[in-house]
């Protein structure tokens, strides 16, 4: 990965800031997966109006791992061409608007990710987020040879 210019990525920031969709749609955290479905699929056609007219059959979804007060899930989505496009949706923990300040939170992510940080926020809903999927899995205590690498990388930039 390449310096980024954090100016440019300030103003990248600035001016998608107010292109983010947002929806008053919420979504019960606490249905099985199943039941949550037909939920996730409404607030994926309402945020994203391209795919107002795709068969709730092009939509799956899956729990992702890795998620500490947030319920995470893969959102894949077959477009009319047959692209297949996968989001992730947050799902924001009970309680947890106590421990992080969310209004914060949404106010910096596209600072973050324009920098090259995380993913990219794509939508905000009632109590969630949408954001872009990354490939990638927790680093865990297993992965702690991996710790040295980091490091030696860290203090080369």
């Amino acid at each position: 990965m390449g310096e980024v210019n954090i100016w440019n990525a300030v103003q990248v920031a600035e001016i998608h800031s107010s292109e983010i969709p947002s929806s008053p749609l919420t979504v019960d955290n606490s249905l099985p997966l199943p039941d949550m479905k037909p939920c996730i699929v409404r607030l994926c056609k309402d945020l994203f109006k391209q795919w107002s007219n795709l068969d709730d059959s092009d939509f799956s979804l899956e729990t992702v791992s890795g998620g500490i007060t947030n319920l995470l899930l893969k959102v894949s989505v077959r477009e009319e061409k047959r692209n297949i496009v996968n989001l992730t949706v947050r799902l924001y923990g009970p309680n947890t608007e106590y421990v992080i300040n969310r209004e914060r939170e949404l106010q910096a992510i596209p600072y973050l990710s324009a920098a090259g940080f995380g993913a990219k926020l794509l939508g905000v809903f009632g109590n969630g987020m949408v954001q872009s999927f990354i490939n990638a899995r927790t680093l865990t205590p297993s992965g702690k040879h991996l710790e040295d690498e980091i490091c030696s990388k860290a203090a080369k930039t």
